[in-house]
């Protein structure tokens, strides 16, 4: 079966605004509440090993979408943790 180029594209580009605007509904959630403890660590965690590998990958075989996805889900999780981390020592100080 072959796939238009375009149809990929747009496949790629689909694929990957879905997978982040998760990121960014987490971000916007935790910024109202102030609250991410029900964020697991572990999850945190998996899901960059996960985004890293799949960055590598996109590097070696120049897939600019891959690379692209995984560089933005990595900068979206690492503001999570920030907030996470900030928002658990203010819960245990308060």
């Amino acid at each position: 079966m072959e796939v238009d180029g375009l149809l990929l594209t747009m496949l790629g580009i689909t694929a990957g605004v879905l997978i982040l605007m998760g990121w960014v509904e987490q971000i916007y959630k935790g910024y109202k509440t102030k609250r991410l403890k029900d964020v697991s660590k572990f999850l945190m965690i998996f899901i960059a090993a996960g985004s890293i590998l799949w960055l590598i990958y996109g590097i070696i075989v120049e897939d600019v979408f891959i690379i692209g996805t995984n560089m933005s889900g990595l900068i979206l999780m690492i503001i999570v943790l920030g907030m996470k981390k900030r928002y658990d020592i203010q819960a245990k100080t308060s």
